[in-house]
């Protein structure tokens, strides 16, 4: 009896190589031009220390949130695939979105936007509103996903 060593047949293993290639299919759905759209509608007004209407750099933090937004309501949407509403959804994610929402926020205050106290109460708001479109996104099309590939 002669058995391969090198083949990895774990669970864990074959669950990983699915998510992967579920999440690639669904950042196919994704351009540059779509992110950098969505950048300037929320925080176009934002401005930094250094005068510039948005840092490239801070541009691309709003990019790197985006993506990882978007991927995370893609992993939630097999739930609403099941039925599930965006909104029961949504409270079970709030801890993780909330995560990100912060984290966006302080990335953009590190890196030099002049905030007051109004204008932090606002830039809260637009991370939240950011967070929120991203995962409504990727929650929508990786249902659409699922109910592609499923039937």
């Amino acid at each position: 009896m002669n058995i391969e060593t090198n083949i990895d047949t774990s669970f864990l293993a074959r669950r990983r190589e699915r998510q992967i290639k579920f999440e690639r299919s669904v950042l196919q759905e994704l351009s540059l031009a779509i992110l950098k759209k969505s950048v300037h509608n929320y925080f176009a007004g934002l401005l930094t220390n250094s005068g510039f209407l948005f840092d490239q750099v801070i541009e691309e933090g709003c990019y790197d949130v985006a993506l990882e937004v978007y991927l995370l309501g893609s992993s939630y949407s097999r739930l609403g695939y099941y039925g599930k509403p965006i909104e029961e959804v949504k409270i079970s994610s709030l801890e993780e979105r909330r995560n990100f929402s912060k984290a966006l926020q302080d990335f953009i205050a590190y890196w030099g936007a002049k905030l007051d106290e109004q204008n932090a109460a606002r830039l809260k708001h637009q991370c939240d509103a950011f967070v929120d479109y991203w995962f409504k996104e990727g929650f929508t099309k990786g249902k659409m996903k699922y109910k592609m590939r499923l039937h």
